[in-house]
C-alpha cells in the first residue's frame, strides 16, 4: 500500500471517529456535563467540603468528604494537583488528602459521563465505585505508613463554614437529571411516542453526498449548529464575568436548539421521519425546569459565575477533545489489532499491568483518554485492562508524578505510585473476572 493510500485511510478513519463523537448520544452527554462541571465549580463553595478534611476530623467523616470533594472540586489532573497541595499544606490529614488526589481526576463528571456514552455504563460505574473505594483504601494505607511524619498545622481553611442554598441543590439536581435522561439506555427513554413525517423529498444527489461523507441528515445539521454555536458562545460568554449581554441569550438558545435536535431519533430514506422519544420529552421538560430555577433561584452574579466556569471548561477541553478523537481514529487505522489482542486481549494480571504502564507514559488531557480507550477496545483490548488504563491515566502520568514528588517528597510519592499501580491493576483484573461471572 502506498504512503498516499495509508494517509487517506488514516484521514478517513479520523473523520469517522469524529462523526461518531458528534453523534446525538455524545452531545446529550457532554453538553449537560460541561454545565454541571461549571455549576459545581461556581456554585458549591469549597469550604462546604474542605471543612471536613482536617487531620483531627473523624475518619468516617474525613475520607468520604475527601472522596466527595475530589468529585465536586476538580475536573482534571491539572486542577487537582494545586488543590491537593493547598489542602494538605493547610492542615488536611495525609490520608484524606491522598484520597482527594486519587478520586478527583478519576471520577470527574465530564470523564464519567463521556465514558458511559462512548464505551459503556459498566466501565463508567466501575470507574466511580472502584475509584472511590480504592482511593479511600490508599489514603488509609498512606496515613498509616507515614503516621509519624505529618507536620501540617490546622489552618483557617478547615474552620470555615459555607452553606449551599436549596435553590442551588435543586438546580444542580436538574442538570444531573438532564445528563441521565440524555444518556441512559432504558425503554421509557428510547421508546418512540410520537412520529412526525416531514413532507420532504430528499434529493438523490444530497443523499449520495451525505452517504459519501458518512453523514445522516441529523448529523449534518448538528455539525452546522456546532459551527454556528462556536462564535455565538464566544460573543455571549467570553466576557460573561463582566456582564450578561444580548449574545448570551442567543448562545444559550442555540445550545437549547442543539440539544433538542440531538434528542429525537431521525429515520431518513426518501423522506424524513422524526420519532419523538421519551428521551426528547424528558430532556425538554428538565431543561425548561432548570431554566426556570436558574432565572428565579440564582442571583445574577451566580448565573455569571456558572456560565463563565462552563465556558472556561469548554475552551480548555473541547478543542483538545476534537483533536484527540480525530487523532485516535487516525492511529486506529495503522495499529495492528493483533498487537493489542496479544498484549491485552485477555484479562490477566500482566495485561492489566500493561494498561497501567501505558497510562503512565501516554498521558492524555481530560476526556481524550476516553476515545483512546475506545480505540483500544475496537482493536481487541479486554475491558478489564481497559479499566486499568482509564484508572491509571489521570493518576500516574509522568507530569503528575513529578509535581506530586515536589509536594509530598520522593518517598511518599513512590509509595503512592506503587499503591496506585497495584490497585489499578487489581481493579481491572477484578472487573474482568466479574464480567465473566455475570
Amino acid at each position: 500500500m502506498s504512503l498516499f493510500n495509508v494517509l487517506l485511510e488514516m484521514l478517513q478513519s479520523g473523520w469517522l471517529s469524529l462523526l461518531d463523537y458528534v453523534a446525538a448520544h455524545v452531545l446529550l452527554c457532554l453538553v449537560p456535563a460541561f454545565f454541571i462541571a461549571g455549576a459545581m465549580t461556581a456554585l458549591i463553595p469549597k469550604e462546604a467540603i474542605t471543612r471536613y478534611l482536617g487531620k483531627d476530623a473523624p475518619k468516617y467523616i474525613s475520607y468520604p468528604a475527601a472522596a466527595l470533594g475530589g468529585f465536586v472540586l476538580a475536573v482534571c489532573s491539572c486542577t487537582i494537583l494545586p488543590l491537593f497541595a493547598g489542602i494538605w499544606k493547610k492542615g488536611a490529614g495525609l490520608g484524606p488528602a491522598i484520597t482527594f488526589l486519587f478520586v478527583g481526576p478519576a471520577v470527574n463528571i465530564l470523564a464519567i459521563a463521556y465514558t458511559g456514552a462512548a464505551i459503556g455504563f459498566d466501565i463508567a460505574l466501575a470507574r466511580i465505585i472502584l475509584s472511590i473505594a480504592f482511593g479511600i483504601i490508599i489514603g488509609l494505607i498512606m496515613a498509616w505508613l507515614f503516621r509519624t511524619k505529618e507536620e501540617t498545622a490546622n489552618g483557617a481553611l478547615f474552620s470555615q463554614k459555607a452553606a449551599v442554598r436549596p435553590a442551588i441543590w435543586l438546580f444542580f439536581g436538574l442538570l444531573v437529571a438532564i445528563l441521565i435522561a440524555g444518556t441512559l439506555q432504558v425503554g421509557i427513554l428510547t421508546r418512540s411516542y410520537v412520529s412526525i413525517h416531514l413532507p420532504l423529498d430528499l434529493d438523490g444527489a444530497l443523499m449520495s453526498a451525505l452517504d459519501n461523507a458518512h453523514l445522516t441528515v441529523q448529523g449534518a445539521i448538528l455539525i452546522v449548529l456546532l459551527l454556528v454555536l462556536a462564535p455565538l458562545a464566544y460573543l455571549g460568554l467570553e466576557h460573561i464575568d463582566e456582564n450578561i449581554n444580548f449574545w448570551t441569550g442567543i448562545a444559550l438558545a442555540a445550545v437549547l436548539v442543539t440539544i433538542l435536535i440531538a434528542a429525537p431519533t431521525v429515520d431518513q430514506t426518501a423522506s424524513v421521519q422524526i420519532d419523538l422519544t421519551g428521551r426528547f420529552f424528558a430532556v425538554t421538560g428538565l431543561t425548561m425546569a432548570a431554566a426556570v430555577v436558574a432565572l428565579r433561584g440564582l442571583e445574577k452574579y451566580e448565573m455569571q459565575e456558572w456560565l463563565w466556569e462552563t465556558w472556561r471548561f469548554v475552551k480548555q477541553i473541547f478543542p483538545l477533545l476534537i483533536v484527540g478523537v480525530f487523532a485516535a481514529g487516525m492511529v486506529k487505522a495503522i495499529i495492528p489489532a493483533d498487537w493489542i489482542r496479544t498484549l491485552a486481549g485477555q484479562n490477566t494480571l500482566w495485561a492489566n499491568l500493561i494498561g497501567v504502564v501505558f497510562g503512565v507514559f501516554m498521558y492524555f488531557p481530560t476526556l481524550v483518554e476516553v476515545p483512546i480507550a475506545n480505540m483500544f477496545l475496537d482493536l481487541g483490548m479486554h475491558r478489564g485492562p481497559l479499566l486499568a488504563y482509564l484508572l491509571a491515566d489521570p493518576e500516574l502520568s509522568l507530569q503528575s508524578i513529578l509535581v506530586t514528588s515536589k509536594i509530598l517528597g520522593p518517598k511518599r510519592t513512590w509509595v503512592y505510585v506503587a499503591l496506585v499501580t497495584l490497585f489499578s491493576t487489581l481493579a481491572g483484573y477484578i472487573f474482568g473476572i466479574a464480567l465473566t461471572l455475570l
